[in-house]
């Protein structure tokens, strides 16, 4: 059994392919960023706001010093210099958490250091290097401003503001700011749970050595690497034997939000995940007007799980998760749509050939300013896409580019 319209291309072919620009159309109208969940605030660096954090209190709450010295009245301080310092009485120090007993009058003075309470009755401080202590009594000599050296209630941030929008990813030093206004957790997208299924009865698992007629899996390792790029949690790989009943059983079962299968997905006789997708949901796109990466699929299924079949090709299979899974995992967990690389606009050393009606993704390497498409470019050569420092891509109206002309470089690093 098989989904409604679903047609088997195995050992017969595609009768048409998806347009890319569609299917991208496709996914950013069936893909909606995840529930929010509570967590501490040593997990949320990189992860993405759920909701906006309005901060409940002053930072600081107090005028503190902001520099070691003395807290005076400024205007005790007007007409002192080197050659006639003013004397103030000494009346005691405020230490951070520790405030000075009682206030500072008119002619007197109070030891502070940084981040101390300003005692009542100053209005600044006067930096230590700009007097000098004798017996109870501090030499000024120089003036200070009001205001001088004082952080002011809520300077830093202002209770009722908004300190962090929805949405944003948090850096470092986010985290940082929440701590100061006393937030312990905050409510922030549910990472996308990502499970990678492996099919293909030759294949062997990373750490394995190539032998006989058996490669070994270099996709899943790079999957995964991709997910944990773009902010999803990847579930444990599991490797599937080449029978229709265990292909539609693992994508079944996989308790996840994003459902990645690696190979399967062509005109092979023992390409199953297009018809066990088609069973289990809905087999949206099968075949996509792409070079690498023709055999792409993109089902719905059951619990708003949404499946990419990969190509087995590894080139294939980076162009595929690139182009198509890759901002579904980021749209799920509230990241950016866009393809997460640096672009230049480079001129062509060499031309680049395609074909009208389909699009093409092709390495290049960029030397002297300029980017030169790598001269292999088979769907299985992996190699190329660490020798290419990053890819350009044709559109479907195009045959190509000439040398000299100038392509948007997606740069690898």
């Amino acid at each position: 059994m098989s989904g409604p319209g679903f047609f088997d291309v195995r050992m017969r072919g595609f009768r048409d392919r998806a347009e890319v620009a569609d299917v991208l159309q496709l996914l950013d109208v069936r893909t909606a960023v995840l529930p929010g969940e509570p967590v501490p605030l040593a997990e949320l660096a990189g992860r993405v706001l759920a909701e906006s954090v309005v901060s409940a209190v002053d930072v600081p709450g107090f005028a503190r010093a902001a520099m070691d010295g003395y807290a005076v009245r400024a205007e005790d301080t007007f007409g002192a210099d080197a050659y006639n310092p003013l004397p103030l009485t000494m009346v005691g120090e405020a230490l951070p958490a520790r405030p000075l007993a009682g206030e500072v009058r008119p002619g007197q003075a109070a030891r502070v250091m940084t981040g101390a309470p300003v005692p009542a009755g100053a209005d600044a401080v006067l930096p230590a290097e700009a007097a000098e202590e004798r017996d109870s009594r501090v030499l000024v000599r120089e003036p200070v401003s009001p205001g001088r050296h004082v952080g002011r209630v809520g300077e830093d941030v202002a209770r009722g503001r908004e300190v962090l929008a929805a949405g944003r990813r948090l850096r470092p030093q986010d985290v940082g700011l929440l701590a100061a206004i006393g937030v312990g957790r905050a409510g922030v997208v549910r990472r996308p749970r990502v499970a990678v299924l492996v099919t293909g009865d030759e294949l062997l698992p990373p750490g394995a050595v190539p032998a006989g007629y058996r490669i070994v899996d270099s996709n899943s390792p790079m999957l995964a690497a991709l997910v944990a790029r773009d902010g999803g949690d990847c579930l444990q790989v599991r490797y599937l034997e080449d029978r229709y009943e265990a292909v539609r059983d693992a994508i079944a079962g996989a308790e996840a939000d994003v459902v990645l299968v690696s190979g399967g997905s062509s005109v092979g006789r023992e390409d199953h995940a297009p018809r066990a997708v088609a069973e289990l949901g809905e087999l949206a796109v099968h075949g996509v007007a792409l070079r690498p990466a023709s055999p792409t699929g993109v089902a719905f299924l059951l619990g708003g799980r949404v499946a990419f079949l990969l190509p087995g090709n590894p080139v294939s299979c980076l162009c595929a998760y690139d182009l198509f899974a890759g901002r579904v995992v980021r749209r799920l967990g509230g990241r950016a749509w866009e393809l997460p690389y640096r672009t230049a606009p480079l001129p062509l050393a060499a031309k680049i050939v395609s074909a009208i009606g389909r699009v093409d993704y092709v390495r290049v390497k960029v030397a002297g300013g300029l980017a030169e498409p790598v001269a292999v470019s088979g769907a299985s050569i992996l190699s190329t896409t660490v020798v290419a420092d990053g890819f350009a891509l044709v559109d479907r109206d195009r045959e190509g580019f000439a040398p000299g002309e100038t392509v948007e470089v997606y740069l690898y690093d």
